[in-house]
């Protein structure tokens, strides 16, 4: 590997803003938010979404319903099983 081509490794904290859950780890990411734990001082770097939030490690499973997708299929496929049951002469 090529020499002083890297950026350098600090220690961090990702913190995860939903649930409030920290991860230590090391990162070239920085932030200027800092914090001292054991004498080691740690970069802060915010996250939206860790294993403790994320409903496919948390069990939680959410359905997103934006403009009524969900309901929207149902109808379209209760209609096509109804058509069929039917036999609607065509």
């Amino acid at each position: 590997m090529k020499k002083d081509i890297h950026p350098p490794m600090h220690p961090v904290i990702f913190r995860d803003t939903g649930v409030g859950a920290d991860f230590f780890g090391e990162s070239t990411a920085v932030s200027e938010q800092k914090e001292t734990v054991d004498g080691v001082e740690y970069y802060v770097i915010p996250v939206e979404i860790s294993s403790a939030s994320h409903p496919f490690y948390t069990g939680e499973e959410n359905i997103v319903d934006t403009a009524g997708r969900v309901e929207k299929f149902r109808t379209r496929a209760s209609k096509r099983a109804s058509a069929k049951k039917g036999g609607d002469g065509q």
